[in-house]
């Protein structure tokens, strides 16, 4: 085989129903990019419309691309494409998870998994180099993932890293996770696995990934890299003031600053100012436990973690010696959505338990939740599923639904003192699939039709419902207006898209930040201040094509979209500007293929329209705008003020959307995509013009071409 750069240029494809193992060609999908876009064509080309989640015909697809495992920084991740049991059409979608698997598996020589079929009895996937064996699991099934990764490591040794289901994924629960490390996860695919009697996948490898361009080039490239980059999405400004900085905020996740320590480390750290020209500093920016829970955690905190090849660590690692007496290991680690979601379920508030006073509780019961939730392997939907039991225990919904046994047993009392030990009950009901509660980890839109939620519930601003498809807001409308919402449009789950946050919320003053999106985009006027939206235009539509390719980039390369892109930088001297082209630098020095921003831009587009058309033959819809693209009616709706009356939209201090304005939006950025302005469907023309001329017959020959 010719060398290769950046890529491995193998794929690993694994049959468990016939035991098969065999090699395809990373390259021929080279135009797809890698990590999702190549999983993309994949699931298009292999897998039919009308085929279910766990069925042995879907597939699950574990990649990386072409920038994992080079030493890019923030490039640890791995992206998992399958179809999503908890969508209402099993549409394609992807999830995500960091740690050190995806650079283990390109060190043992693979860019890609893709698995099929179903095992007779549980099986683990063992990948040593090019060595590869389907193991027997059946001794590991029923185990949480904590025992599983050290079971797999007892064959593997301690350098292996592994990617493991829990109970719930076991117990094909549609929120669940594939897990890997003490806390990274992908959210939604883990009953996939789980489906195909796939418990764990073990990786160790002793190879390396070549780069195509010189070491000098490459040293330079990464201290340009190392001097934009900020602290947890990329936010330039810290949150207390410093003497080195212009500007401070205090919602910025850079924490870091004197007096300020990691307090259960021996001995203890301290974080100190963090100045952007000390790249030695760089991992101390983002205390995020006291960001996440408050002063309190600063006790608690041993250091910060992350990710292969990530410098800023934003899982915060914490000794709960409290957590020994509910039987768990006293040290536990994650981050954002890991500890809010336990909050979330004890919506009534975690207050004081068990001896914990209500600042340590607030710490204390989170890590319950969290220890719970990765091990069972359960998924919170992005937070919905707590928004979900809101909404059926403060109705009264669940005492009709429920047997009136059933009902009983749960411990409410528990709930409504603020008790988290309430959550030690909750998961474990949901994991094993314990009576009809386990139902409220279907998905939103399985329960709600299950349970008869009403319009309330879909209407309503508080319970974040953003689609009918039933996923939750992620970064929607209160980040960046129309630009959020267009965004939150085009998903199958929630979106998953940081690509706009990490600019608008990097915590810069909002002159500067429009003066910055003028150059990216053409016009200030792409970016509004928060909560003071303007009516839609087509520099905000460009915001919106760029941020959704972005992070189908992003997931094809694979980088951190948490992190990335590169748009602005903490240094004064730069004027506190990035360089959103640092993409197309790293591929083609990683490479060896010369793409510009332009270029990688295009081919992240031709991805992201792949996807698009996925969807569309998925949902047998022609009219992809009335039935995909809309969201539920409290984003549209004017909010009341405290005296009940009406805040019209484009009023500072609402984040409501106008519907007209919407539908304007929708227009535009299909324009920008080049799909029909119509139906938001891509065109013949536009498939032909990257390459997919095949997608544009197969659509047309069940009738959703637009004509």
């Amino acid at each position: 085989m010719a060398a290769t750069y950046g890529y491995t240029g193998k794929i690993l494809r694994v049959n468990l129903t016939t035991g098969k193992i065999s090699t395809d060609d990373t390259l021929k999908y080279k135009d797809f990019i890698g990590g999702e876009g190549m999983a993309m064509k994949i699931m298009w080309d292999e897998v039919a419309p009308g085929v279910t989640p766990y069925a042995p015909e879907n597939k699950i697809v574990f990649g990386t691309g072409p920038l994992c495992g080079t030493g890019v920084p923030c490039s640890g991740r791995t992206n998992i494409t399958s179809l999503l049991p908890s969508s209402p059409f099993h549409g394609v979608s992807s999830s995500h998870m960091g740690g050190y698997f995806a650079t283990e598996l390109k060190y043992s020589g693979w860019d890609m998994i893709v698995v099929e079929g179903k095992a007779a009895n549980p099986v683990w996937l063992r990948i040593e180099d090019d060595k590869v064996k389907i193991e027997d699991a059946r001794w590991m099934w029923g185990k949480g993932i904590f025992d599983t990764q050290a079971m797999v490591a007892s064959f593997m040794g301690k350098e292996a890293q592994v990617a493991a289901i829990g109970q719930a994924g076991e117990n094909l629960v549609n929120l669940s996770v594939i897990r890997t490390g003490s806390s990274h996860s992908a959210g939604g695919h883990g009953g996939v696995m789980g489906s195909k009697n796939l418990k764990a996948i073990g990786v160790k490898g002793t190879g390396s990934v070549k780069i195509a361009g010189d070491r000098k080039a490459w040293a330079e490239l990464d201290k340009l890299m190392m001097s934009v980059i900020g602290a947890n999405n990329q936010m330039v400004v810290p949150s207390s003031p410093q003497p080195w900085a212009e500007f401070n905020d205090k919602s910025s996740r850079w924490t870091g600053r004197k007096g300020l320590y990691w307090g259960a480390a021996n001995p203890p750290v301290e974080t100190g100012e963090c100045d952007p020209h000390d790249m030695q500093s760089v991992g101390l920016r983002t205390m995020k436990a006291v960001f996440d829970f408050g002063p309190q955690a600063e006790k608690y905190t041993v250091r910060m973690g992350g990710c292969s090849h990530c410098p800023i660590r934003c899982h915060s690692q914490l000794k709960v010696p409290q957590l020994s007496k509910y039987g768990m290991d006293e040290y536990v680690s994650n981050t954002c959505m890991g500890w809010f979601s336990p909050r979330g379920v004890m919506f009534k508030g975690i207050k004081a338990f068990d001896g914990n006073s209500e600042a340590d509780a607030a710490v204390v019961g989170p890590a319950i939740g969290a220890k719970l939730a990765d091990d069972y392997g359960v998924w919170c939907n992005y937070g919905q599923i707590g928004r979900d039991l809101q909404y059926a225990y403060e109705t009264g919904l669940l005492k009709k639904v429920l047997p009136a046994d059933e009902y009983a047993s749960i411990p409410w009392e528990k709930l409504e003192k603020g008790d988290a030990t309430f959550l030690i009950d909750f998961y474990e009901r949901v994991a094993f699939k314990k009576g009809e509660f386990s139902h409220i980890a279907d998905g939103t839109y399985w329960l709600a039709e299950r349970w008869k939620f009403g319009d309330d519930f879909w209407n309503g601003k508080v319970y974040k419902v953003w689609s009918r498809q039933g996923f939750p807001v992620h970064h929607s409308n209160e980040a960046g207006g129309q630009v959020g919402a267009l965004i939150s449009c085009f998903s199958n789950r929630d979106a998953q898209n940081h690509s706009h946050m990490n600019f608008i919320g990097s915590k810069l003053p909002i002159a500067l930040q429009k003066e910055i999106a003028g150059e990216i985009f053409g016009s200030p006027d792409a970016l509004d201040a928060p909560s003071d939206y303007k009516p839609m235009n087509e520099y905000k539509a460009r915001f919106v094509k760029w941020s959704l390719g972005r992070s189908m980039l992003h997931n094809s390369l694979t980088v951190c979209n948490w992190m990335w892109p590169m748009s602005v930088s903490p240094l004064k001297e730069r004027k506190y500007r990035g360089d959103t082209g640092l993409e197309a630098k790293f591929y083609s020095l990683a490479t060896g293929i010369q793409l510009s921003e332009k270029e990688l831009d295009e081919a992240a587009a031709r991805c992201f329209t792949l996807f698009r058309a996925i969807t569309q033959r998925q949902m047998g819809q022609k009219d992809l705008r009335v039935a995909h693209d809309q969201t539920t009616e409290w984003v549209t709706h004017a909010e009341k003020g405290k005296d009940g009356k009406e805040i019209p939209q484009f009023t500072k201090g609402t984040i409501a959307m106008e519907e007209k304005d919407m539908e304007l939006g929708r227009t535009l950025v299909y324009r920008e995509f080049g799909w029909d302005e119509k139906t938001g469907a891509p065109t013949r023309a536009c498939l032909e013009k990257y390459g997919m001329a095949d997608v544009a017959q197969d659509l047309a020959s069940r009738g959703l071409l637009p004509v």
